[in-house]
């Protein structure tokens, strides 16, 4: 499942940014991961990416400004937001932003995969 297929993810928390790329790796993509949307940015996986996992609450450039800079340059990136805040309203705005999915932190690897799924082309 998701062979060949660029998992970026982007989140300032250094925890995130050891564990998540592990646990998508078990689903088969490759993976890299960056402390910042500036990273990200100045990367050579920007135009491999094929699906971003971003932190909407980062220094600098927040996630959801990150995905409209995205959009601002046309990339088309499927983009999953990841948040430690349950807020109802955000919540409505990031998914009207284009976003795949949005998963609360923590979160399960059947949530995961769901919203992997629900963003990329899996076999």
């Amino acid at each position: 499942m998701g062979k060949y297929l660029l998992v970026s993810v982007v989140d300032d928390d250094e925890s995130v940014r050891e564990s998540l790329p592990d646990l998508i790796r078990e689903f088969g993509f490759a993976v890299q991961a960056f402390a910042s949307a500036q990273a990200f940015l100045a990367s050579p996986y920007l135009g491999l990416t094929d699906c971003l996992i971003l932190d909407v609450a980062m220094p600098g450039m927040s996630g959801p400004d990150l995905h409209k800079e995205l959009l601002r340059r046309g990339y088309r990136i499927p983009v999953i937001f990841i948040t430690a805040h349950a807020d109802a309203s955000q919540q409505a705005k990031l998914l009207n932003t284009g976003a795949v999915e949005r998963l609360f932190k923590p979160f399960s690897e059947a949530q995961l995969i769901k919203a992997l799924s629900a963003a990329l082309p899996l076999d």
